[in-house]
């Protein structure tokens, strides 16, 4: 008896654990990372609202209307979703109706996540049940009631990734014989958002802090770093001088995602954020166009091995300019190694030579 005592406190022990754990889910992918933390923003959770829903009733919502409710709902996925948001916003001047929810499910595909409309049916489905649990608490038997009604869900899908949005966003035309039965099955419509609608002048003329994190989402590479650069003075100025400092630090934590994920050193992440928390980004934007810093390094490297290989063949003899020419020409590290090798083992530059023409090492 003492054993199965022990048993089921252990058992007790590891459960706890379990729903420990299941409340620390963090998502590793940087991408879902970082629009996470611009929905998880309420400031700029309102400017979406506001700005690119093109939902009447969300015109005037302000970031004090809004209340994040997500970890009510983070038990229901696995590592992958937990970018997810769920928001209650109160809504001002509708008679009855005081709050509407809010699912944001982030979507970074090519073409778009196919089961996108089973995914927000499993949500509506949990956060109309907590809904109604909610208000059984308050008032047993409530829901049962003739005059009982749940709150409005909008469904939005935000679509950061590149090309048109091309799943279906209509549950309904999910399912089989849905002409003939149309009427008897669930039906909504997902309000998909695609971040690449919106040209950077379209961003640029919003003028809110949120434009200039969707403008930096649409950075694909290193190379599309002078996009920002070529932005108006007088935008960034704008942004430097109104946005909030919790605000900032958030830009700062977005760009320091992305700036690593280019292998940028650590000590350049913490000072470039550092800067931009202190308001001074203005020339730091300017010079985005240096921060190719992969293809600048390996180029440099390339560089620095052409130069030594150059000085072993002038220990042996005169290099002739051409030769010189096409050594520093070559960028690709395997053919330099393979170069400094022939160069070691080679007796004259014209042998060396030889063997770059044949590319046969030497023995």
């Amino acid at each position: 008896m003492r054993n199965v005592g022990k048993n089921r406190k252990s058992n007790r022990k590891k459960d706890g654990k379990k729903e420990e754990n299941a409340g620390r889910i963090r998502n590793t992918r940087t991408k879902d990372s970082g629009a996470k933390l611009i929905f998880d923003n309420h400031i700029l959770c309102a400017q979406f609202l506001r700005g690119y829903t093109d939902v009447d009733l969300l015109k005037d919502v302000q970031a004090e209307d809004i209340e994040d409710i997500t970890e009510r709902f983070l038990w229901m996925w696995q590592e992958g979703r937990d970018s997810d948001s769920v928001k209650k916003i109160r809504l001002k001047g509708i008679p009855g109706v005081e709050t509407l929810y809010l699912i944001v499910l982030i979507e970074h595909q090519s073409k778009g996540d196919h089961d996108m409309p089973f995914r927000m049916l499993r949500y509506i489905v949990q956060v109309l049940t907590d809904y109604a649990q909610e208000q059984e608490k308050k008032k047993k038997g409530i829901t049962k009631t003739k005059g009982f009604r749940y709150p409005p869900i909008l469904p939005v899908v935000f679509y950061d990734g590149p090309g048109k949005w091309t799943a279906e966003t209509s549950f309904r035309k999910k399912v089989y014989l849905n002409e003939i039965l149309g009427e008897y099955i669930p039906d909504f419509q997902c309000l998909v958002v695609p971040l690449s609608q919106y040209s950077p002048q379209e961003l640029v003329e919003k003028g809110d802090e949120l434009s200039l994190f969707m403008l930096i989402d649409q950075l694909r590479s290193a190379e599309d770093f002078h996009k920002i650069g070529e932005l108006p003075e007088e935008y960034l100025e704008t942004l430097r001088l109104q946005s909030p400092e919790s605000v900032l630090e958030l830009l700062g934590k977005i760009l320091s995602v992305l700036l690593l994920r280019m292998n940028v050193p650590k000590a350049e992440v913490e000072e470039f954020t550092d800067r931009i928390e202190r308001r001074d980004f203005t020339v730091l934007f300017e010079n985005f166009e240096a921060y190719d810093v992969q293809e600048t390094r390996r180029i440099s490297r390339a560089e620095g091995k052409a130069e030594f290989l150059i000085e072993i063949l002038e220990d042996i003899g005169p290099v002739p300019e051409e030769v010189k020419t096409r050594i520093l020409s070559e960028k690709d590290p395997e053919q330099l190694k393979k170069w400094r090798r022939a160069a070691v083992k080679a007796e004259s530059v014209e042998q060396f030579v030889e063997s770059m023409k044949t590319e046969k090492p030497l023995e």
